[in-house]
């Protein structure tokens, strides 16, 4: 699975994005410009000590990206979308792509690639999710559907035993 985030501009929703694809084994696709350094502490932070480990690839530009994976199958996360993300079938080698926080992805772009548009259903009042949030919940239901591949699905009591 992969995830793409078109310029986004808070290193500290780039940290956990980047943690979420640590603890999934999901590579991050980020597409500039970003809002930030990828040096700066705060994304380090919220990355907490599992960034070094990340799979990350950046891009000049959403054409870039094109370039270097043709024929990708991308979902594109919008606020716009008429089919929501569990409508979506996902296989294991998907894109699902996210704009940044301020504007989402650009019009230009979705219009090209309206049958992939998903969204996250939510109350009118709200103008959207925040953007880590918003990647956990599609990310999560993309690897549901497709079983949860190499990750554990059982836990163990630290002190206790489960009866």
């Amino acid at each position: 699975m992969h995830i793409i985030l078109h310029q986004p501009e808070i290193p500290g929703n780039t940290g956990n994005i980047g943690r979420t694809c640590v603890a999934t084994g999901t590579s991050l696709h980020l597409i500039e410009p970003l809002g930030f350094r990828l040096d700066e502490k705060s994304i380090k932070r919220a990355g907490m000590d599992y960034w070094h480990q990340l799979e990350v690839h950046r891009y000049m530009n959403f054409a870039a990206f094109q370039e270097c994976h043709p024929g990708a199958r991308i979902w594109m996360a919008t606020t716009k979308a008429k089919y929501s993300y569990t409508e979506a079938a996902y296989s294991k080698d998907d894109y699902i792509m996210f704009g940044k926080e301020s504007a989402g992805i650009p019009e230009e772009i979705l219009v090209e690639h309206e049958e992939s548009c998903i969204r996250i259903p939510m109350l009118p009042a709200i103008r959207s999710l925040n953007l880590s949030n918003a990647v956990a919940i599609v990310l999560y239901e993309a690897l549901r559907q497709t079983g949860f591949q190499d990750m554990q699905q059982e836990g163990e009591l630290h002190r206790l035993k489960w009866q």
